[in-house]
């Protein structure tokens, strides 16, 4: 027996009106028509109420309590609507109709513009248009946004190092890295690989081209090919519409696929086959497509112990690595520690708007003596913490919490106050890897969260 499709929930609109009966009227409406409705009677509820929750679209009176007639007051919280959400729809409404205040409320941003008494089909027809109108316009945004991101048009983050274990690295990625050859970069959790990688690709004649990464370790058997070579509609049950796979968001520029060792038999058998032919087809389509990709791979393995216990392919190997490059683990790197302090302490500084000036003494000690098994990574997350707890004009050594006794409660709650919920599962997280070593297998069983859903968040969070 089949499982019933899961229903999509109603758009939620919100109403603004300062008279309970047209209020009343207008929840009604929507409710019998599918659409779920909050109502709110003044200017600032309807502000709060779009800072807490997200809406569909705006149905708003344009005259409240300073005057009305002229529509002043309605015009001033329409300016202030576009100021949070330029995409939210916005639908005016006043007894006091005229064109020339159609037009201003036009101009300024409201989509259409309604006249009470209204007529019931054509206020719900406009409401349905322009919530269908405005997830487009956000389903746009949000292409826009990752076409942005895929050319390449974020700067990379650097890579900071200039200690002997780290000449080596930046010499092969000078020289290895305006070729097209594929490159395995090797080294503990937390050493920077994703940095190397986006360095190697920032190096090359691809640069202007996508940067796509694909966390190998993420992907379950049943979504591999369809995640790497796309599907297209029908292919399966819950192929609703094409997808593009992530050798084609790649075409002409870098693919990077990280925790490369994760992948079982199979799953190195398909992708084997991509990379001695340059050829796929989307899951349920006979078209072959060439692949103009640059494989740059990654990993915490001991590839050739995979090998040689039989779970790695030599052939994919030897595919993967025409060059290898060896990130040194950070106890190697006592030399950088001060300089990557220094560049995460700015980071988390814009972050959560702080003004810390610099490290203690006492801090940067701290810091050269602890043998860091979370490498950069957990570096990274010491001096988040610090900025969170710290009260000084500097990081102190107890802020960074690198002493095995934990902080209490009182100070758990104050590294929380004022973060958001996302703010708050993305500080979980990196603490919960920095228990584990880097090990998002572990971490995901201590959050109970699946392997999957974990990676997610990673992704998410771009952890």
């Amino acid at each position: 027996m089949s499982k019933p499709e899961p229903v999509a929930p109603s758009p939620r609109v919100l109403i603004a009106d300062d008279q309970t009966d047209v209020l009343h009227a207008l929840r009604l409406l929507c409710k019998g028509q599918g659409l779920a409705a909050d109502t709110v009677s003044s200017p600032a509820a309807l502000l709060s109420s779009l800072e807490r929750s997200d809406y569909a679209a705006v149905l708003m009176d344009l005259n409240y309590t300073r005057d009305t007639t002229s529509g002043q007051e309605g015009l001033d919280i329409l300016d202030k609507i576009r100021a949070l959400d330029p995409a939210l729809p916005v639908v005016v409404m006043t007894a006091w109709g005229s064109i020339n205040l159609a037009v201003e409320a036009v101009r300024r941003g409201a989509r259409d513009f309604i006249e009470k008494p209204w007529d019931n089909a054509r206020l719900v027809a406009i409401l349905r248009n322009q919530i269908e109108l405005g997830g487009a316009l956000r389903r746009a945004g949000r292409l826009e946004a990752e076409n942005t991101l895929l050319r390449g048009a974020d700067a990379p983050p650097p890579l900071i190092g200039e200690s002997p274990s780290m000449r080596p690295v930046r010499e092969l990625i000078e020289r290895v890295g305006p070729s097209e050859a594929n490159v395995l970069v090797t080294g503990e959790n937390g050493t920077g690989k994703g940095v190397v990688a986006r360095a190697l690709h920032a190096a090359s004649p691809r640069a202007g081209r996508p940067f796509v990464v694909v966390n190998m370790g993420g992907l379950s058997e049943g979504l591999f090919e369809s995640e790497l070579f796309g599907h297209v509609k029908g292919a399966f049950t819950d192929a609703k519409q094409d997808r593009v796979g992530r050798f084609e968001l790649a075409e002409g520029g870098t693919l990077f696929l990280d925790e490369i060792a994760n992948l079982n038999a199979a799953q190195q058998a398909r992708l084997l086959r991509v990379l001695e032919t340059g050829e796929y087809e989307r899951v349920g389509s006979s078209r072959t497509r060439r692949a103009d990709v640059r494989i740059v791979s990654a990993t915490n393995a001991d590839v050739r112990a995979e090998v040689g216990a039989g779970r790695f392919r030599q052939d994919l190997l030897f595919r993967l690595n025409t060059i290898e490059i060896r990130l040194p683990p950070l106890r190697e790197r006592g030399g950088d520690i001060a300089q990557l302090a220094a560049h995460f302490l700015r980071a988390e500084n814009a972050r959560y708007r702080r003004k810390f000036a610099g490290f203690e003494p006492a801090a940067l000690e701290a810091l050269r003596r602890h043998a860091w098994p979370g490498n950069v990574r957990e570096l990274a997350h010491s001096v988040e913490r610090a900025v969170l707890m710290g009260q000084g004009k500097e990081i102190g050594a107890a802020d960074l919490g690198l002493e095995s006794t934990p902080g209490g409660a009182g100070d758990v709650s104050a590294a929380l106050e004022g973060m958001s919920l996302e703010e708050v599962e993305a500080l979980l997280i990196r603490k919960a890897m920095a228990r584990h070593d880097g090990s998002a297998a572990k971490a995901a069983e201590e959050m109970g969260l699946s392997r999957s859903a974990f990676y997610r968040r990673l992704q998410k969070y771009g952890l």
